[in-house]
């Protein structure tokens, strides 16, 4: 007999210097060059878009658990994504597409018509998940990222016009 998974309560709330430590350990597990505390510090501190999504039983009056966070940069008409993580325990489980969506619609209050990104151009999973929602690959920024052995990898860009990108809901109703 399989165990029945019981949904996972999860909601959105702001970044703030004083939850830095699970966003940063989180950090460390998901990537080879990881964002550094300095890094989230400065995002804060230009007034940058940073929410966590956190779940668990806090959402019930325990400990909360920390799924995933993204950090955004308003521009005049667009807005540019500047990191988008969900911790490695829940990956592959439709977290990904949930903030972008909530990142979407932050992005369309704000007025953006665009939304854009920049990826390694060696993250597959990460380009099917843009791709699936709607991200077009517009250009090639060669020896963006920092690579091992002090090498640069290159980042492909991205971009999504906001009045016509489809709900990660779409498809539910």
């Amino acid at each position: 007999m399989s165990a029945v998974l019981q949904p996972l309560e999860a909601r959105l709330e702001p970044l703030t210097i004083e939850r830095l430590v699970p966003v940063c350990a989180v950090e460390q597990t998901a990537y080879s060059h990881p964002w550094t505390r300095a890094n989230f510090i400065d995002s804060l501190h230009a007034g940058y878009h940073c929410q966590l999504l956190v779940g668990g039983p806090a959402a019930r009056g325990g400990d909360e658990t920390l799924i995933g966070y993204f950090v955004a940069m308003k521009g005049v008409d667009e807005v540019h994504l500047l990191n988008l993580t969900v911790a490695p325990a829940f990956q592959r489980q439709g977290w990904a597409p949930l903030l972008l969506e909530a990142l979407c619609g932050w992005s369309r209050a704000q007025g953006a018509q665009w939304l854009w990104l920049e990826v390694r151009a060696s993250n597959a999973r990460a380009l099917e998940v843009y791709e699936r929602q709607g991200f077009r690959r517009v250009g090639l920024r060669k020896g963006y990222y920092p690579a091992h052995d002090s090498r640069r990898e290159d980042a492909i860009v991205m971009s999504l016009r906001l009045n016509e990108s489809t709900s990660a809901w779409g498809a539910l109703k």
